[in-house]
């Protein structure tokens, strides 16, 4: 290349700027984003809606666990069950330091569509361009939101089992040491990585054993978090992505809380990026609102039908599918003979169908040896019915990490 070429080109990289050339890149279609965080967006009840005083016009906090580690992220936000805009004045992330502070070196602010501030539409969403961001495998995230007006009818996920930070005012740089805690999350619904050595993500589509009722509030010891802590340990599984798409109280044919699975599946698992495993762990709210021996026989078979459904539909997008068993429930507000037999016949097909590419047995590992319908004395959360945190550790300790190599 001659002189005036070499200039000319200089000079035409400069005007372009490295912002404009990274983004060119990263829009390059072999460019592979991955799942590292997802929850499942519900229609935020009147009880879990935030105290005073309230998201409009002031700024919220979130702290999520990541799984994939990754050089850049971009962040998905939904306003999927509310019926008027919603507001984001601003919107900045940085890794967490516990509670609600900070590293405030790593604070960068989002942009969407190359601006600051973004209004997403009622049953919209909107996803933040790509940032350049260190993000650690396993790390926490704070996730700082400004927001403007919002609806009076939130979207988001309220059984977060981690504190959030509210603060009165728009204002990101605020001391957050006298915020408002509570544990809810509103508005963010994904986020994904950019990590050349990633190998795909496993998504977890399950109800409040997957979302982790009886776990620790900002501990993340939830089965899955487990699960993907022992996974970033182990260097054949260590660049993969955990997503939890678990809804407490749901139920795949209908009622519970939430949209059913089958109803949100192609959301919550279909569109996913990068997701190359599933793991079907759902069942047992279906069970437990069977009233009569006489209804049992024909949810029994149309729960077999809606696995098989969900199977199908994952496999002809080239997931594996793995089926985890449904827990026992003796003693507990579940237990009721027919329930039983229930469960005895959907653990059974399960097992033996092989419907599935493999099983996951979280029955097996959490059961009494001595009364096998019952879970463990010291591992449920004084109900029966849901795990503790020794329960979530043996669950999540149980899983073979070869099924993910």
């Amino acid at each position: 290349m001659n002189l005036c070429k070499t200039l000319i080109v200089g000079l035409m990289l400069s005007c372009i700027g490295p912002s404009t050339l990274q983004a060119s890149a990263l829009a390059n279609p072999k460019v592979v984003w991955t799942g590292t965080w997802a929850t499942a967006p519900q229609s935020v009840e009147p009880h879990n809606m935030p105290p005073a005083p309230g998201l409009s016009n002031n700024t919220f906090r979130q702290v999520v666990r990541t799984s994939l580690g990754g050089s850049h992220i971009r962040l998905h936000l939904t306003n999927l069950f509310s019926t008027s805009p919603l507001q984001i004045q601003s919107a900045w992330v940085a890794v967490s330091t516990g509670d609600s502070a900070i590293d405030v070196q790593t604070k960068k602010q989002l942009r969407f569509q190359q601006q600051t501030s973004v209004e997403i539409a009622a049953s919209g969403a909107a996803v933040s361009d790509p940032l350049a961001f260190n993000l650690p495998a396993g790390s926490k995230l704070a996730i700082t939101l400004c927001y403007g007006s919002v609806p009076s009818d939130l979207t988001g996920h309220p059984a977060s089992r981690t504190y959030s930070y509210l603060i009165t005012g728009n204002d990101p740089e605020s001391d957050f040491s006298n915020a408002k805690r509570f544990d809810r999350w509103y508005t963010i619904h994904r986020l994904e990585v950019i990590n050349k050595q990633s190998k795909g993500s496993i998504v977890v589509l399950g109800n409040s054993i997957a979302d982790g009722r009886g776990s620790g509030t900002s501990k993340h010891n939830r089965w899955t978090d487990v699960l993907s802590e022992r996974l970033n340990q182990n260097k054949a599984t260590r660049h993969l992505g955990v997503l939890n798409v678990g809804i407490g109280g749901n139920c795949i044919l209908r009622g519970g809380l939430g949209q059913t699975a089958l109803t949100r599946f192609d959301r919550d698992v279909l569109m996913q990026e990068n997701a190359k495993w599933l793991i079907i762990s759902i069942g047992i709210n279906d069970i437990g609102g069977v009233r009569s021996p006489e209804a049992a026989q024909e949810v029994v078979k149309k729960l077999i039908e809606a696995y098989q459904m969900m199977i199908d539909k994952a496999h002809a997008q080239g997931m594996n599918v793995y089926g985890a068993t449904i827990l026992p429930f003796a003693k507990s507000f579940y237990d009721a003979g027919h329930r039983q037999e229930m469960r005895d016949a959907l653990n059974a097909w399960i097992r033996t169908s092989k419907a599935f590419d493999a099983v996951i047995d979280l029955d097996q590992a959490i059961k009494d040896p001595n009364n096998p319908r019952c879970m463990q004395a010291d591992a449920h959360d004084h109900d029966w019915l849901h795990p503790n945190e020794t329960g979530y550790q043996r669950l999540g300790q149980s899983i073979d990490l070869s099924l993910f190599e």
